[in-house]
């Protein structure tokens, strides 16, 4: 707590702006921490990209696989789109685990299973679409994609693509339409249906062979391009995951460049500061095991085999029991869990100097004011929310203030104006202690999300003296 110059504690609660209070060595500490930080955003743009990456700072820092005999660095990969790392602490397990609980999907435009099609209208061969996650569709039309995904060929095996990203390749664009002639397509309708999710169509090509005369000579032309690049042929796209993901470049932000804007950091930051505090707790000899578990599926409602509601997270916690040498039965795996402590690592909103009516100031989260801490999210009264209990919510409070960590409290947005929702309740189903916990944004959901440099480092603080914690 704060306190007044007569040395007696403060008896208001005040937030503390850390470029104003933090000590030097730490504020240059968080622009260094950014720059890796921006190398993650860039580098992990779909889930899969971002478990290959997880994995291999794992393997770096010599984890092994669950039930590698006298490894106490281990984790799991699901289907590679979920991942739970777990370093063994000196207690049983059974006594309860910490856990930082963050999500890797991120809102994008995937491609339809058989997208190509040639435009008789236009003469152009194009791509349908289906967007994933609450987007506002305008934002992506006329911005430069970059293609993402797999496709598993005839011969069973598996390719990657990745194409848009670099100087050297072509990016792809859904056109919108010009303000010229939008007065009646676009101006009478409202926000959400002036651009139609059946006309988000990507332009995908538009050359032909010299001489074809052919019917659809374009749409045959684009698919001698594919095979000739990928050796795939349109059957392939039945079963391929493909996802159109801005091409830009994560940046830092601001002419004092104290922020960092760019596509993916709901919730990949949250995901990115978990595992670095884990990894750089390494040193350290923990009596309470520490995991980090990123899921799939959030931005959908959680759901399918690599989500939250799936039986993954508990199958991992029983597989480090047996690991430890304990029993893993389903009596001592709800025991495990409901002597457990989470933060559902998730963003939250911060105040838009735009748009400030929104929220109600006094509890929400602001910029450069550190990790934010919210105790229920939700919509209206609450309805599909955690809500933690104050008993926890005041242990965290006293984690963060003992390790010197900049805190704010806040909520999403004011009481019946929208909301949203995280995995927290899921896990708290389970019978585990779970508090929202993570850094805010400006523009969530959009292309380019912008966050706070010093709230970046000080969620990274406050998840690593959590994962510590007793």
């Amino acid at each position: 707590m704060k306190k007044n110059a007569t040395n007696k504690p403060a008896l208001s609660y005040e937030r503390k702006n850390f470029w104003k209070e933090a000590p030097q060595e730490q504020q240059k500490a968080a622009f260094s921490f950014a720059e890796d930080y921006k190398s993650f955003l860039n580098e992990a743009k779909t889930v899969r990209e971002s478990i290959a990456y997880t994995e291999a700072l794992l393997k770096k820092n010599k984890f092994s696989a669950v039930g590698k005999k006298g490894s106490n660095k281990v984790y799991t990969i699901f289907r590679n789109k979920t991942i739970a790392m777990a370093v063994i602490g000196s207690d049983p397990i059974c006594n309860g685990v910490n856990m930082i609980a963050a999500h890797i999907d991120a809102p994008r435009v995937d491609l339809k299973q058989n997208p190509l099609y040639e435009d008789s209208d236009s003469t152009m061969a194009c791509m349908r679409t289906h967007y994933y996650g609450g987007i506002k569709k305008y934002q992506w039309v006329s911005t430069p994609l970059s293609l993402h995904g797999i496709v598993i060929k005839k011969d069973g095996s598996l390719l990657d693509i990745s194409l848009g990203e670099k100087d050297s390749e072509p990016v792809l664009i859904i056109p919108d339409l010009l303000p010229h002639l939008a007065r009646k397509e676009q101006y009478t309708k409202n926000i959400a249906d002036a651009v139609d999710a059946s006309r988000m169509n990507l332009i995908f090509s538009g050359m032909q062979e010299p001489g074809n005369d052919e019917k659809q000579a374009v749409k045959a032309y684009a698919l001698k391009l594919i095979n000739d690049k990928y050796g795939i042929t349109e059957s392939d796209f039945l079963s391929a995951e493909l996802e159109l993901v801005p091409a830009v470049k994560a940046r830092d932000a601001g002419f004092d460049a104290s922020m960092v804007v760019g596509y993916g950091q709901d919730d990949r930051i949250c995901a990115y500061t978990g595992m670095k505090a884990m990894l750089e707790n390494l040193g350290s000899k923990p009596k309470r095991t520490m995991v980090v578990y990123f899921s799939d599926k959030e931005e959908v409602g959680s759901q399918g085999n690599t989500g939250a509601h799936s039986i993954f997270i508990q199958d991992f916690i029983g597989s480090i029991l047996a690991h430890n040498g304990e029993a893993n039965s389903s009596a001592n795996l709800r025991k495990t869990f409901m002597n457990s402590q989470i933060l559902s690592a998730d963003v939250t909103a911060a105040v838009d100097p735009n748009y400030p009516n929104v929220h109600e100031k006094q509890n929400a989260v602001v910029f450069n004011q550190g990790i934010g801490i919210s105790k229920f999210t939700g919509s209206g009264g609450k309805y599909g929310c955690n809500d933690a209990n104050a008993e926890f919510i005041a242990k965290v409070i006293s984690i963060f203030d003992s390790a010197g960590v900049f805190w704010q409290s806040g909520e999403l947005g004011k009481v019946d104006e929208g909301g949203g929702g995280t995995i927290a309740y899921i896990l708290a189903n389970l019978g585990a202690e779970v508090l929202d916990c993570g850094v805010g944004l400006m523009g969530m959901h959009s292309l380019y999300e912008l966050c706070s440099k010093a709230d970046l480092y000080s969620t990274y603080l406050g998840y690593k003296a959590f994962l510590l914690s007793q």
